[in-house]
């Protein structure tokens, strides 16, 4: 089953400037978000549900350092990216 990533104006534009700022990782951000559709448990992602204030989403790898946090809708198989970053930067 591939899962509907649903890119929201607000997230495509922290993309653009997050690209912009690290452009060595666009391979990963493009093979993060392949595997996002295709499986959003593969263990590469480390998909993880967030605490907090942010618990209604959760949080997915793209490399060790960096981070999107996304609001994962299971029941309609969609995936709506919230934000991208470091660590600190998300959370």
């Amino acid at each position: 089953m591939r899962y509907k990533i649903s890119i929201t104006d607000n997230f495509d534009k922290k993309v653009i400037k997050f690209l912009k700022k690290h452009p060595n990782l666009y391979s990963k951000f493009t093979k993060s978000m392949s595997l996002l559709a295709d499986n959003p448990f593969h263990p590469s992602l480390r998909l993880h549900k967030l605490q907090g204030q942010l618990s209604e989403y959760h949080s997915v790898s793209i490399d060790l350092s960096y981070r999107m946090v996304i609001e994962f809708i299971i029941k309609e198989n969609e995936i709506i990216p919230i934000d991208i970053g470091t660590h600190d930067e998300v959370y």
